[in-house]
């Protein structure tokens, strides 16, 4: 199963310092951050863990195509629209 395109731009965020999930599937409803929905819809795919030290602003990948997980890369600018 591939991921579900979320949306085709990043999600630009100030996270605190802590864990988060980032949906790797692309069909959480709480984007861009899992919900288990990847184990509901039994994808095969599983988020993926990211922790910060300190408080941070990152570039979450929102087109699930990134080549650098789960930071955006700017995969989503060579899509087809």
């Amino acid at each position: 199963m591939e991921p579900k395109i979320a949306q085709k731009a990043p999600y630009i965020m100030d996270l605190k310092s802590g864990t988060y999930y980032w949906c790797k599937c692309g069909h959480s409803a709480n984007q861009p951050f899992c919900d288990g929905s990847h184990a509901r819809l039994n994808t095969g795919m599983t988020p993926v863990e990211i922790k910060l030290t300190e408080a941070k602003k990152v570039a979450l990948c929102g087109c699930k195509q990134t080549k650098n997980p789960p930071y955006c890369d700017g995969t989503h600018t060579k899509l087809s629209k």
